[in-house]
């Protein structure tokens, strides 16, 4: 099964490097499908690449980046064990965000795809397009921290790591929901995984 996931996801990623689907293909110099484990307990999904993942093509490798990774270990996470992606794959021009639009025909063509097959056991969502796009809430603050059960999934509500460093404030509650997390993810272990986004 995880090599049938890692066949998807290759794929999937090979469609992101080609798309052309919506305007955002027009400005980006990589395409940034996602990485990490095809069979990941955890799968973690921003807003979009900024400037040093459309440099790099991978997902997280700025400032942000370098905070969700601190945060990862924290927890008792490694980078590498979990799947880290966004709603859209394409960086918008002047990190602006993306539009109800292009956050769907990517959550539609590339995403669903991707939890499908990676089948993670939770969900985490960074910021408010992330949980705007798939829980249809508008504010990350009223329910941060908080876990939600849709379509058989089970998600998890922070901020993006981006606010913990524009308020230095949210740092030790940005710290705090990745452990959080975690903890929620090891306690549904004795659980089967679900087998589809409905």
């Amino acid at each position: 099964m995880d090599g049938l996931a890692a066949d998807v996801l290759a794929g999937v990623a090979d469609e992101v490097r080609r798309c052309v689907l919506c305007p955002l293909h027009r400005g980006r110099l990589n395409a940034v499908p996602g990485e990490g484990r095809a069979d990941a307990e955890i799968m973690f999904i921003g807003e979009g690449p900024g400037e040093d993942e459309d440099l790099q093509g991978r997902p997280f490798v700025g400032r942000s980046g370098k905070l969700l990774t601190e945060a990862l270990e924290a927890a008792g996470l490694r980078r590498e064990d979990v799947f880290i992606t966004n709603v859209v794959k394409c960086r918008p021009p002047g990190n602006r965000e993306p539009t109800p639009e292009e956050r769907n025909i990517c959550t539609k063509s590339y995403l669903f795809r991707q939890i499908d097959a990676v089948n993670p056991r939770l969900i985490v969502l960074l910021g408010s397009v992330a949980v705007q796009t798939l829980l249809n809430i508008s504010s990350v603050t009223a329910v941060r921290g908080r876990a939600f059960e849709k379509g058989g999934r089970r998600f998890f509500v922070t901020f993006h790591p981006a606010a913990a460093l524009y308020n230095p404030a949210n740092r030790d509650i940005f710290f705090h929901d990745i452990k959080k997390a975690k903890e929620l993810a090891d306690s549904l272990k004795s659980f089967p995984r679900q087998s589809r986004l409905v």
